[in-house]
């Protein structure tokens, strides 16, 4: 217990803007730690002999070392060290969530708060430049489909390890999910494109609007390449299948988020905006898409914003952190209710949303607790836009044109231990393979592919 006295307990907080400034721009929740906080959090490490935060890491980065040198204030060596297991540390600093995987297994969160990995992980990714690593050149080429974190991740292993990697977009930037799908207060373009520029000075090629399978058929691309990674994701949205749901203002919160991302409706008199915010919203869902669903809302003009669960606060799976910053900002919460119709004027405006309220029940295998419709029991919200967040299905545009891949009945890619689908040479990951996933299970896949791909082309 002595040695236990010794060791701080409490966090360095990271400086927050008032909800009250960030509500007005879409401009970042947390201030970066200086070097004085991030020094005295690292300090907090107790430097386990058997770190369990390493294990708990989809990518394995040496959690404790690069924390150690961040203590010695030696940030150079510690972004190193980072970047031999991720090539995406300001991205994953940001939004992956650390207090389920890593933080959730730290040893000092048993007596106090845990280190903030995540946060010395945004710090040692946005304070210094990153060093290209010596490498051996193979003569080896290797077609990543894809720009999400899957691929990104594995284009930039693929490079490290010396392979001519070129990544194919079918859309007209490169970032995937990264760039259409999470808002600029979560993860800024700049620092994402900070990320992509890095893989570029390694050397991976991209190449947009192409569509694999449509613009270039599969079977050339295997034809030029040694070896294909698919890293399609999961980008079709799912349906409520509801009345109502075809009137004007209902959108999935991929196309909600996807015009504010990609058409930039977030950079207030700079562009010109498809999308109008107004009146009262009703977001479906309890994810971290519906929580950027309901901050983006909020920051685009809505009066105001309510999210409908069908569970109960503690069983949503959005992370606590942007779930308190969706409060703090205003949005509301209407917990053990879901949706049953929307209904809507002559016109085909929509005017409010009919949900029936819920009880929990016993949990399902998953161990989520199941939830029951109370009979007879409704009530109605005023709404002028309805955003659906219930989820996110594989995209089959590109898998169906691929003769002999085998897919499962919910249409992932059904791959092997080494990520391998059943075409040989060609290797899957990500959302496509897991379902939608979090970015760092993603990057975890993305690194795994590659690995594997460099064992194939090294048996070849």
């Amino acid at each position: 217990m002595s040695e236990q006295k010794k060791i701080q307990k409490q966090k360095i907080p990271v400086r927050q803007r008032t909800p009250e400034e960030r509500v007005k721009d879409f401009g970042e929740v947390e201030y970066l730690y200086s070097p004085e906080e991030a020094t005295l959090e690292a300090l907090r490490c107790l430097q386990c002999k058997n770190p369990p935060c390493v294990e708990d890491c989809p990518v394995h980065i040496k959690i404790p070392v690069f924390i150690r040198q961040i203590a010695e204030k030696n940030i150079e060596l510690a972004i190193r060290t980072i970047l031999e297991d991720n090539p995406l540390p300001s991205v994953c600093g940001r939004v992956c969530p650390q207090e389920s995987q890593c933080q959730k297994r730290c040893t000092v969160g048993r007596i106090g708060d845990p280190i903030q990995i995540g946060k010395l992980e945004r710090f040692v990714g946005d304070s210094t430049l990153k060093p290209l690593p010596e490498r051996m050149k193979k003569n080896k080429k290797v077609a990543v489909i894809g720009s999400g974190p899957a691929s990104l991740t594995c284009a930039g292993e693929l490079a490290r390890l010396g392979y001519t990697v070129t990544v194919f977009e079918a859309l007209h930037e490169i970032g995937g999910v990264l760039l259409y799908g999470i808002p600029e207060f979560r993860l800024p373009k700049a620092v994402l494109e900070q990320e992509i520029s890095y893989l570029r000075e390694l050397g991976v090629e991209f190449q947009t609007n192409v569509l694999v399978g449509r613009t270039l058929p599969f079977h050339e691309l295997r034809e030029q390449f040694d070896a294909v990674f698919l890293g399609t994701g999961a980008g079709l949205p799912k349906y409520l299948h509801i009345p109502g749901e075809n009137l004007r203002d209902v959108y999935s919160a991929n196309e909600f988020l996807t015009r504010i991302n990609l058409m930039k409706s977030y950079m207030f008199g700079e562009y010109d905006t498809p999308l109008v915010v107004k009146g009262d919203v009703v977001v479906i869902g309890g994810g971290n898409v519906a929580m950027d669903a309901a901050r983006s809302a909020l920051r685009m003009g809505a009066r105001s914003v309510t999210v409908v669960y069908r569970r109960g606060r503690k069983e949503m799976p959005a992370r606590i952190e942007e779930i308190a910053h969706a409060e703090e900002e205003g949005v509301k919460f209407a917990f053990l209710a879901a949706p049953v119709r929307i209904e809507g004027d002559s016109e085909g405006n929509v005017t409010s949303i009919v949900c029936q309220r819920m009880l929990l029940g016993e949990p399902d295998e998953r161990g989520r607790r199941c939830f029951l419709p109370v009979e007879g029991d409704y009530f109605v919200l005023p709404a002028n836009m309805v955003i659906n967040a219930i989820g996110l299905d594989t995209n089959r545009i590109l898998l169906e044109t691929i003769e002999g891949l085998a897919l499962d009945q919910k249409g992932h890619v059904v791959v092997d231990e080494n990520l391998q689908t059943s075409l040989s040479g060609v290797f899957a990951g990500g959302d496509v393979v897991l379902g939608a996933a979090t970015v760092i299970l993603a990057a975890g896949h993305g690194k795994q592919a590659a690995h594997a791909i460099d064992r194939y082309l090294f048996q070849k």
